[in-house]
């Protein structure tokens, strides 16, 4: 595959990561959820790579990770089972208002 290829597939997965979540704010959805409804847009996305997506627009603020009450230790909660909720900025950004080179090509 080639890289632009690549690229823009990256800036399509974050996108559609934010507005699925936009989709049921002000809920969250755990990342397996959300894995798998991106995977019937995205057939060969891997597991590694939404993670780091979902790394990414964490750190940029636009996804905020939900602590259940069940977890004691929320480290120690697998990845699969995580809770994330769109924030008003990552809202923002899946409309367009706000850009972010990473997610706009």
């Amino acid at each position: 595959m080639d890289r632009p290829r690549i690229d823009n597939e990256i800036v399509r997965v974050r996108h559609e990561v934010l507005v699925a979540l936009k989709l049921v704010y002000p809920a969250a959805l755990q990342a397996d959820q959300l894995f798998r409804s991106l995977l019937a847009v995205f057939p060969l996305l891997e597991w590694n790579r939404f993670r780091r997506d979902v790394c990414y627009l964490s750190e940029k603020g636009y996804l905020q990770r939900v602590v259940a009450a069940s977890e004691r230790d929320k480290t120690m909660t697998p990845w699969r089972r995580r809770w994330f909720r769109v924030t008003p900025l990552g809202m923002e950004v899946a409309d367009h208002l706000v850009g972010d080179p990473a997610l706009n090509p």
